[in-house]
């Protein structure tokens, strides 16, 4: 897998101050997309264990508080096989630290159903995400307004509490 950029300190995707890893490599390649040199998964670098290494260490600082994926497409199956470890390694470092990941694949209709490859791959990430805005960017329906999201048919989804339950739980942000 290439990644295209990691943010050491990116407050725009997620709540407080985050490490974000952005991926290459989009199948969607949405109209309007702001990042879409990040289509191509030969963009970037290759993600090593040296990139994996320095989010570990980026997300050490007590304010941190977590990690964020997004794209590219994180949820590309060629994608998914490299980010699991990651994921499993936050997870197990930083318990208390969130995960959040940005995909425009549905919730539902894509994730849930293991369409896309490794059903098993995608239910690990999925089990290591706390929230998921999910849902392809849309340019007629972009609004700057929305909060941690460009368009309004995406969603800000609470993974924990989704897969659960028997209903889809929106986040919601705890004050």
């Amino acid at each position: 897998m290439n990644y295209a950029t990691i943010k050491t300190h990116d407050t725009a995707n997620g709540p407080g101050v985050r490490v974000s890893l952005f991926v290459s490599g989009c199948t969607h390649q949405c109209k309007g997309c702001f990042n879409p040199e990040a289509w191509d998964f030969d963009y970037g670098q290759p993600f090593t264990a040296a990139e994996e290494e320095a989010i570990i260490k980026g997300l050490e600082p007590w304010f941190m508080r977590g990690l964020s994926l997004l794209g590219g497409e994180p949820f590309e199956p060629a994608n998914q096989a490299a980010l699991e470890p990651l994921l499993r390694k936050v997870r197990q470092v930083y318990p208390e630290k969130t995960i959040w990941c940005y995909t425009g694949y549905d919730f539902e209709q894509d994730l849930l159903t293991g369409r896309l490859c490794d059903w098993e791959l995608t239910q690990e990430m999925l089990s290591y995400i706390d929230v998921l805005v999910d849902g392809e960017f849309k340019l007629e329906l972009k609004n700057p307004n929305l909060r941690f999201r460009g368009s309004a048919n995406q969603r800000v989804i609470d993974v924990k509490k989704s897969l659960q339950g028997d209903e889809l739980v929106l986040w919601e942000e705890a004050y």
